[in-house]
């Protein structure tokens, strides 16, 4: 039985290229911060309805086909119930293997987004795959719920686009945003990234706040006992991110998810989403 007062690392597994990756770093996670382990399979729903039947036939004649797509749509659910439950089953037995214990394994239905704000008092990190089965082969999209799930909550979210590899040098994106922030504390104050070299890197001396420069994030770090690099760079935010990355052979970039202007998202786009869909290492997401 789940302990409902304790927080867990949940990772969102659906059979698709990132299960694998999604399960092993937060595995990983877990056992680095100390909280147990959910493996989170959600079901979507399918609407069925007389407006899915196609041509002018009769009320009854309508009835009775959408009688038969319900029945249909009934077995449809128990094999995709059966199938997760096999998946979920695999991905234990691989965590297992690996030496990080048991996890919660669960199944919920409906929209997934509406099913982790239902249990966002329970995470304490998210891990998600970048995109699902149904997108799994277009590189130039992100997941259909990712940026609807990083919007909704207010809790980290680890981005899975790569094969697992324990971070061992991590970037944060700093820029004082409130954000970057809390990154920056959970850097700091939290056991996930101990041990780790961290690169504090600003891009176009972009300061939210000039109460808090990075210096002073930097001296917050070394404090706290990591080796600190301090870049600030200049260009566009995104390339010179990625580049960076790339160059210092930087494992795992943390920064700020998305702003609350909406409106500037549309007319400029989402640094978050660029960043999202360009860089080729986790990212770990805050707001």
């Amino acid at each position: 039985m789940d302990n409902q007062n304790q927080e867990m690392v949940v990772a969102c597994v659906d059979g698709s290229m990132y299960t694998n990756d999604v399960s092993d770093y937060a595995a990983w996670a877990s056992q680095r911060i100390g909280v147990p382990l959910k493996l989170l399979h959600n079901i979507e729903y399918r609407d069925i309805s007389p407006m899915d039947l196609s041509g002018s036939i009769g009320f009854g004649a309508q009835e009775h086909l959408l009688n038969e797509l319900v029945s249909l749509e009934e077995q449809r659910s128990k094999i995709v119930l059966e199938e997760g439950k096999k998946m979920l089953s695999q991905v234990r037995e691989r965590i297992n293997a690996r030496g990080y214990g048991e996890p919660i394994l669960r199944q919920r239905h409906g929209s997934l987004p509406e099913t982790l704000v239902d249990c966002e008092h329970e995470i304490r990190l998210l891990v998600m795959g970048i995109r699902g089965e149904s997108k799994e082969a277009y590189d130039d999209q992100l997941g259909g719920h990712l940026e609807t799930v990083a919007r909704a909550l207010h809790k980290p979210i680890l981005v899975v686009n790569r094969r697992f590899t324990e971070p061992k040098k991590i970037m944060l994106a700093f820029d004082g945003s409130v954000g970057a922030k809390k990154a920056l504390d959970m850097i700091a104050q939290r056991p996930l990234f101990k041990g780790t070299a961290c690169h504090l890197v600003n891009v176009n001396h972009k300061q939210v706040s000039q109460e808090y420069p990075i210096s002073h994030a930097a001296e917050e770090l070394r404090g706290a006992g990591f080796d600190v690099t301090v870049a600030e760079l200049e260009g566009d935010p995104q390339e010179v991110l990625c580049n960076y990355q790339q160059q210092e052979n930087i494992d795992l970039t943390l920064m700020g998810a998305f702003s609350h202007n909406r409106i500037r998202d549309l007319i400029i786009g989402s640094f978050t989403v660029k960043m999202l869909l360009k860089t080729q290492q986790p990212l770990l997401l805050l707001r």
